[in-house]
């Protein structure tokens, strides 16, 4: 009973700060692409959202977060399997929303946060319900997002090692289908885009966590301890590092699927724990806290992003600076009785979802944040000018 409340509590919390955060942000590019741009799944969802909500922040980013609520869900469930003790799956869930790559796909509207869900789904209906319903999702799957093709790929391995041939035709099928409708971009010459994967991974997961998951698949690849998870998570990652030789990868459609591994690292590492003496464990409790305390870091540094402005000489070089200005832009413009600018294609989609549309009345030019003017529109975070344009009116002859 305390397990479970300590687990209502911790989601609370989670989607409560999220939820305060989307007032912190603004849409950024690819987020209004998405939004105006070709039809998708996260597209209708999302339009869905604003329809009953209204136009704003927290309906635009809400959809994201009720998919992370379920996935939190979803892999204390799964984890049951794997972590006979609630205090652990516990542990383990808490570090899975403090996750870098998990929090981001929670508040970003991304094809993240719906593949981390989907994947979680699938694993929990396989493991739980006749395998008709896991073909029924993965028909679903195979057409709504390009992002789940990966997981048609693990599964065809998964069947030829299982030995299950109709699970094998049937995946094969869903990944060229996956194929066709979505593809696999594997152009350009060999580039060393290896390292920058890496990189990645390891500011998805901090490097910690990531070192020992690579650890993890790798080790149970060696002694045989091979399931659905580890298919799931060690093809997808192999894929991404052999693709990331010819070319940049996206890393919201791999990361997903190596998250996945995070039930079976805790099992090893709760395991090799156990088996030791108490003066023995001194190592496995520092990396632990270790990678607690980085996690945690991680999100302080995400929830007050702004104060980092303050430290930072060009603005643009935040990590955030995407996500901020357009909101406070627009809140500018409409103050000067304009519904509508010429700027840049980029800010121009943004814009408009806070109502200002594009036309040829009013020009905006964007000036360095050293030489401010008195007319000019000046947005600025924690009494810092980040932003600074002017706005002025086109003769048209």
């Amino acid at each position: 009973m305390m397990s479970k409340f300590l687990l209502f509590f911790i989601i609370g919390l989670d989607a409560f700060i999220l939820i305060l955060q989307t007032s912190t942000i603004s849409i950024s590019y690819h987020e209004a692409s998405l939004l105006y741009g070709d039809f998708s799944f996260l597209q209708l969802i999302t339009q869905a959202s604003l329809y009953y909500f209204g136009q704003n922040d927290l309906a635009l980013r809400l959809p994201m977060i009720l998919l992370h609520m379920l996935s939190v869900l979803l892999i204390y469930t799964i984890s049951k399997k794997y972590l006979q003790d609630d205090r652990n799956r516990i542990w383990l869930v808490l570090l899975f929303i403090l996750l870098p790559g998990v929090l981001s796909s929670a508040i970003l509207v991304d094809s993240a946060g719906l593949i981390i869900f989907g994947l979680l789904l699938f694993v929990y209906v396989y493991e739980n319900y006749s395998k008709k319903y896991a073909y029924i999702l993965l028909s679903i799957l195979s057409v709504i997002d390009g992002g789940f093709v990966y997981l048609f790929l693990s599964l065809i391995f998964f069947a030829l090692y299982s030995k299950d041939k109709i699970f094998f035709i049937f995946n094969t099928v869903a990944f060229l289908l996956s194929m066709f409708l979505y593809g696999i971009r594997t152009d350009g010459l060999p580039e060393g885009y290896l390292l920058d994967a890496i990189g990645l991974y390891a500011a998805v997961f901090t490097p910690i966590i990531f070192i020992y998951i690579f650890y993890i698949l790798y080790r149970r690849y060696l002694t045989k301890e091979i399931d659905l998870l580890w298919f799931i998570s060690a093809i997808v990652f192999g894929f991404s590092l052999l693709l990331s030789f010819r070319q940049s990868i996206h890393i919201e459609h791999f990361a997903p699927y190596v998250i996945l591994a995070l039930p079976l690292a805790a099992q090893t590492f709760y395991s090799s724990y156990r088996v030791r003496l108490k003066m023995f464990r001194g190592k496995y409790k520092t990396i632990f806290v270790l990678s607690l305390i980085f996690l945690l870091i991680n999100s302080f540094v995400v929830f007050f992003n702004k104060e980092l402005y303050l430290f930072i000489e060009n603005p643009k070089k935040h990590f955030a600076y995407k996500m901020h200005v357009a909101k406070e832009l627009a809140s500018e413009i409409k103050k000067r009785d304009m519904a509508c600018v010429n700027i840049d294609n980029d800010m121009s989609k943004r814009l408009k979802f806070y109502g200002v549309e594009k036309c040829d009345m009013f020009d905006v030019i964007e000036y360095d944040i050293h030489n401010i003017k008195m007319d000019n529109v000046t947005i600025s975070y924690k009494n810092r000018p980040i932003y600074s344009a002017s706005v002025t009116k086109i003769n048209i002859k």
